[in-house]
């Protein structure tokens, strides 16, 4: 498996209603400085629906000003859907974060 497919992987065992971040899905697939290509690889994400990479925010919680799928207002719509609070552009991780 690729790094794009096991980032793509994970991402789908995230559960509705949790978030997780970058350097998270870097970490757990075995590359920890890899945030940045995480990120890549969202942006590139071919199945937006199937792999719901909006529930991924910043290490403080911050959406993406740059949400691939219709900025950052589209993925705070998208969270608010799954009964995640999103406050000024932001989650509160303490809440929120999934610990798999």
């Amino acid at each position: 498996m690729n790094f794009y497919e096991s980032v793509y992987e994970y991402l789908k065992s995230v559960p509705k209603g949790k978030v997780v971040t970058y350097g998270m899905i870097a970490a757990a697939i075995g590359c920890p400085r890899a945030s940045r290509q995480v990120g890549n690889a969202l942006h590139r994400n071919p199945q937006p629906v199937v792999i719901p990479c909006h529930r991924v925010v910043n290490r403080e919680g911050r959406l993406a000003p740059a949400f691939a799928f219709g900025g950052e207002q589209v993925q705070a719509e998208l969270l608010r859907g799954e009964g995640v609070e999103v406050i000024n552009g932001c989650v509160d991780l303490s809440k929120y974060i999934w610990k798999d």
